[in-house]
């Protein structure tokens, strides 16, 4: 059989797949198993599969190479790019294009994250902007507008300067400072580090936000203002502290650093956690809490990893 082959094509779209469905995070236990089945069922399935394993470092610069079409490259330029990203994405399948665990619109964004990934950028202003895990921006220099279309932003703005971020509900308007953007199901959670920050729900009144609080934007208007969530937010120096937190807040952060599947015990989110844990190796970060708690970690691939409580041996 050649490379040219109809079968091996086919293959390699399937593996191809495949392997950005994992990478998205976006992946089920059921998903893994048809994964495995669809592997064991056909030897040119497998070396497909390989194959794309080994191509993962070409699909994953694409986004870096979006990423660099900053305020400063030109229109035509930034066609260019985006025409190479839908060039590239019409290799995969269309189903697993249209699904909302990677819309169209993240992979031709300015500036996009994979799971586990995280990038900042300086904008010629000196506005420094930080993107988390699994998230993608648009940016808009003429009108100083970010828009953030998946995931979690942290902007910094200096100076005298403003700019607009704008979310699914309504739009952040920040001067001099720091804010930090998550989108939820339903909302955004926006959190004030320095400064202050304007929320302007797609419905309803404005609400000033200090520095030290966070609210919810919702398009029906503006939820509580609370105090921060400050370890949520130490993302942006690669790790998360807590002390004397559950367990089970810190397992649910994790997953969204990690393609595939963490699944544990439910007992287990009752056990109380402290430490730094650096979000650059969850596995270690795994292996950490193994030793520290009664629990243990059962791999059963690279992305299916659970946690079991450890019995108790005399």
């Amino acid at each position: 059989m050649t490379d040219h082959s109809p079968g091996l094509r086919d293959a390699l779209r399937a593996a191809a797949g495949w392997l950005a469905l994992l990478d998205s995070g976006g992946a089920s236990e059921a998903d893994l198993t048809r994964l495995e089945q669809w592997r064991a069922s056909n030897a040119l399935h497998e070396g497909a599969w390989q194959k794309a394993l080994l191509l993962r470092q070409r699909f994953s610069g694409l986004p870096g190479a979006l990423a660099m079409a900053t305020l400063d490259r030109p229109d035509a330029g930034r066609r260019a790019l985006l025409k190479q990203a839908l060039g590239v994405a019409a290799l995969l399948p269309a189903a697993w294009l249209a699904s909302r665990e990677l819309p169209l619109d993240a992979w031709t964004a300015d500036m996009r994250t994979a799971a586990g990934e995280r990038r900042q950028l300086m904008l010629s202003d000196g506005t420094l902007v930080q993107l988390n895990t699994d998230s993608a921006i648009d940016i808009d220099a003429g009108r100083r507008r970010l828009t953030l279309l998946r995931g979690e932003v942290a902007v910094k703005v200096p100076g005298n300067l403003t700019l607009t971020l704008q979310v699914p509900y309504g739009q952040v308007v920040l001067g001099a400072g720091e804010v930090c953007a998550r989108l939820l199901d339903q909302a955004c959670r926006v959190s004030v580090l320095n400064g202050a920050a304007r929320l302007q729900p797609l419905h309803g009144p404005a609400l000033l936000l200090q520095a030290g609080q966070q609210a919810s934007l919702q398009a029906a208007g503006v939820g509580p203002v609370t105090g921060l969530d400050e370890w949520r937010l130490g993302w942006r120096e690669g790790v998360l502290r807590l002390d004397d937190r559950p367990l089970g807040e810190l397992l649910h952060e994790l997953r969204r650093y990690r393609p595939g599947v963490l699944r544990w015990a439910p007992e287990l989110e009752r056990l109380r956690v402290t430490g730094t844990f650096r979000l650059d190796d969850t596995d270690r970060v795994l292996a950490l809490l193994a030793a520290s708690l009664p629990l243990q970690v059962q791999t059963r691939t690279r992305y299916w990893v659970s946690l079991a409580a450890r019995e108790n041996r005399v």
